[in-house]
């Protein structure tokens, strides 16, 4: 158990982030924490500012006021490949893989800020070196069981169905055996078959692997099964956060998917659960 597990105390805390670009506001004084094994989601309409807080968590954004801390230590001033190295994996909304390079050759990029060997001795194929690397090729063959896609694992990625090239972008991410994983819409594009086996692998890594895990996504169904909390913003405001029992609903949140106050008006008496959210938010992405 680590220091964090047993005192109880947050793995990740976002206090009061504001990040601006130029006169727009994408996110606004925004503050939430991820506590270990916990599986916390952020959802809300298109330019709410989801994407915005990952890049910043990532660092590939510096918010202008705020502050975000890891295990009590600031990420703020890192660079991107910093913060991956304290223990922070993403993926993205669109696949970031290499075509063609094999499923295997794509996982082992994740292991590459975990080998310690020097350049020199990597490209001689010292002893150490190449016992390093027998070392984590078998990780990686260890992520693709786990993932159910050995079939692939010498096939160029490009090669695979989409389903299957999410799978390998979540593979490369848990290839940096991170504590926290930020999910960026991961069943985004994906059939219903997909969908569902892409949940039952995020509930895997949380109970089999115990990451915490920082989850974006539109499809309201699966984050209120699979949440444990969830935040939402609006025009990159903090509307509501709690259990997906208590968001589903919390008036601000029915009145921000649904809009105006007349409208919120002539439904606020009626109960509104994951398939209303996920049709409204459906309709306010396309401008209905």
């Amino acid at each position: 158990m680590t220091e964090n597990e047993s005192s109880g105390a947050p793995l990740l805390v976002v206090d009061e982030i504001t990040l601006r670009f130029g006169g727009v506001t994408a996110i606004d004084r925004v503050s939430f924490e991820i506590r270990p094994g916990e599986l916390f989601a952020i959802i809300g309409p298109n330019g709410a500012g989801k994407t915005s807080i990952f890049n910043s968590i990532s660092q590939v954004y510096e918010p202008q006021s705020g502050d975000i801390r890891w295990k009590d230590k600031t990420l703020r001033g890192l660079r991107p490949d910093k913060v991956a190295a304290r223990g922070i994996a993403r993926t993205f909304q669109n696949i970031e893989l290499f075509p063609h390079m094999t499923v295997i050759e794509n996982l082992l990029l994740g292991r590459h800020m975990r080998m310690k060997r020097s350049f020199l001795s990597g490209s001689l194929w010292l002893g150490p070196a190449r016992r390093e690397e027998m070392e984590h090729r078998r990780r990686v063959e260890d992520i693709i069981d786990f993932l159910e896609i050995e079939r692939w694992r010498k096939s160029p990625v490009a090669l695979l169905p989409y389903g299957f090239q999410k799978r390998v972008e979540l593979g490369r991410a848990l290839a940096m055996e991170p504590e926290l994983l930020l999910l960026d819409e991961p069943v985004a594009g994906m059939n219903l078959e997909e969908t569902e086996d892409m949940a039952r692998f995020i509930l895997d890594i949380r109970e089999e692997l115990g990451i915490s895990m920082l989850l974006v996504e539109h499809d309201m169904g699966l984050v209120m099964d699979i949440a444990d909390r969830v935040m939402v913003l609006d025009f990159g405001k903090t509307i509501a956060e709690g259990t997906p029992e208590e968001v589903q609903r919390d008036p601000a949140v029915i009145a921000a998917y649904l809009g105006d106050e007349a409208t919120f008006s002539k439904v606020s008496d009626v109960e509104v659960g994951a398939d209303d959210l996920a049709a409204v938010e459906a309709m306010h992405d396309a401008g209905a």
